[in-house]
């Protein structure tokens, strides 16, 4: 169960992302389908493509991501570390991988680039203020 705790959330946005890519990858495209409509009070209806859902997932997330950067532990270096994976294999995706060519991935991409420099930035700062040094 630990172990599974110290998998990154964005990780499931990256599986979720090859999916879509990987079997219909016109579906991130600029004219891709909207998946439902939503009519706003104003009226205005939202239609969101499975492009934006994967942004927004990957923003809440990344919020929760962000707050398991608190954990001082080793393990939470390990996930750290899981997370530059991720933002690795995002990034080489984008290079090389034409269906993952476009804006969503570099959305992601950022985000798991926040993940990873907010990860370890919040951990540092956490570990910093649970040294104590003599009777201060």
């Amino acid at each position: 169960m630990r172990l599974i705790l110290q998998i990154p959330l964005l990780a499931i946005i990256l599986i979720v992302f090859n999916i879509v890519i990987f079997s219909s990858p016109l579906a991130l495209g600029a004219n891709a389908n909207p998946l439902f409509a939503l009519t706003l009070p104003t009226g205005t209806q939202w239609l969101p493509t499975v492009s934006d859902l994967l942004v927004i997932g990957g923003v809440i997330l990344l919020y929760l991501e962000l707050f398991k950067a608190t954990r001082t532990s080793v393990s939470a270096i390990f996930e750290h570390v899981l997370s530059l994976f991720v933002f690795l294999v995002f990034l080489i995706e984008f290079i090389v991988v034409p269906a993952a060519g476009n804006s969503t991935c570099v959305i992601l991409m950022l985000l798991a680039l926040l993940d990873v420099i907010g990860g370890f930035t919040i951990s540092i700062s956490s570990a910093r203020r649970d040294i104590g040094f003599g009777d201060q």
